[in-house]
């Protein structure tokens, strides 16, 4: 059987496009110099503490919006020293601060650029990271945005199917991009798409069957995609069966 060509290259958003990390440390660092002006025993507080506060409401809240897990984070970090009440104004520093520091990869835009000329290339995200106030505005044929009119977040088979309709394609003819393992690899083969795993730091592989492709860099992704539309290339990993970062 012929296999399908590749017409679309579909990102995430969260740490395969934009470097998130950095500005959510820098946004909780600004909300923890307000909490310090407005509250003494604050002082104590660090930002990793703040960031202590996300996992556990994230897991809580794992199906919501993010802005809502985000708030939600915030309120528990401000009951640490009885600032409830600057709930939303603490959420305006954070949100305002956090979209400032937000950029993309250094390896995205060159990328972009290169694989524009072969795809259709789009963003598709769980997150708020809309492309426009990340340093990616224009740079995407179509976005799809988790909760906008109701879509379900990834991993479910609904966010996939919008993403395919964007695409204007048969599922087999997209290739997914990103880096959760369960999000982005298993969810979008479960789907009917190829996937590629971005392991920028070179975790182990989970256990199970591989991804069609894994790079570590978006410079990579240009030829890999070449030899991908030329026939499978899933290859066992040394290191399959190991753990891998938690996102």
């Amino acid at each position: 059987m012929t296999a399908v060509p590749i017409t679309a290259v579909v990102f995430d958003a969260d740490e395969t496009v934009v470097d998130l990390s950095p500005a959510v440390t820098g946004a909780l660092g600004a909300v923890l110099v307000e909490m310090q002006r407005l509250a003494p025993a604050a002082a104590a507080l660090t930002v990793a503490d703040l960031a202590a506060d996300w996992p556990p409401v994230f897991a809580a809240m794992r199906a919501a919006p993010t802005p809502d897990i985000r708030r939600a984070a915030l309120a528990r970090s401000l009951a640490r020293v009885g600032l409830q009440t600057e709930l939303d104004r603490m959420a305006e520093v954070f949100f305002a601060r956090r979209f400032a520091l937000s950029r993309p990869f250094v390896d995205v835009l060159p990328a972009l650029a290169a694989l524009r000329a072969v795809y259709t290339v789009g963003f598709a995200t769980n997150g708020n990271s809309r492309a426009e106030r990340c340093g990616l505005a224009g740079e995407f044929a179509f976005e799809i945005y988790a909760h906008e009119g109701g879509l379900p977040k990834k991993p479910a088979g609904e966010f996939f199917a919008a993403v395919v309709r964007a695409a204007g394609c048969l599922p087999a003819a997209v290739v997914h991009v990103g880096d959760s393992w369960e999000h982005d690899v298993r969810a979008a083969q479960a789907a009917g798409m190829r996937a590629v795993w971005l392991n920028r730091t070179g975790v182990r592989r989970p256990a199970g069957p591989p991804p069609d492709g894994e790079v570590r860099s978006l410079a990579e992704l240009p030829d890999l995609l070449v030899r991908l539309a030329a026939g499978p290339i899933r290859a066992a990993s040394p290191d399959q069966g190991g753990p891998v970062a938690a996102r």
